[in-house]
């Protein structure tokens, strides 16, 4: 094995370009890689982009357009570490707009289906605070919550 880290691969239905094309728009420390097209051999339209190489904050992936035999589910999904409410407003708009759709605790779906968690980088210490009762405020707090309130956390955690 090569010391390099691993790529994860998405598989789109002739999405791929669209959408490795809204990831760069959306993550500010973001690279395309190289693009390959399908030839006459197929399986896709000739000329059409088989696969689209991306990095997002130093995580490698390909966008690979597969067809339409396998879809996205919640069994996997992306964290973003956000260090404050603005960045949790800026994800969460950015990744639900043109048709995602929101979930619960901070989790949503973009308009291709790949599931993403924004997330309050203090959230594990608030929920994880060795207070039980601050711990068990703040956690329910989180499940009521579709995108993350920093503010709205931190006042069940205080019990206020």
């Amino acid at each position: 094995m090569t010391s390099e880290a691993f790529t994860t691969c998405l598989w789109f239905d002739g999405k791929a370009e669209e959408a490795a094309a809204h990831y760069l728009s959306v993550f500010k420390d973001s690279e395309r890689g190289s693009v390959t097209r399908y030839g006459e051999a197929g399986p896709g339209p000739a000329g059409t982009a088989m696969t689209v190489d991306f990095t997002l904050n130093g995580q490698r992936f390909v966008a690979l357009n597969g067809g339409p035999y396998f879809t996205f589910n919640e069994a996997v999904s992306f964290q973003i570490h956000c260090a404050d409410q603005d960045e949790v407003d800026y994800y969460w708009s950015r990744l639900a707009e043109e048709g995602g759709e929101p979930g619960q605790c901070g989790w949503l779906k973009d308009r291709f289906g790949v599931s993403w968690q924004v997330v309050p980088t203090e959230l594990p210490a608030l929920i994880g605070d060795p207070d039980p009762q601050k711990a068990a405020r703040t956690t329910e707090a989180m499940l009521t919550m579709t995108k993350f309130d920093i503010a709205a956390l931190r006042r069940a955690h205080d019990g206020q």
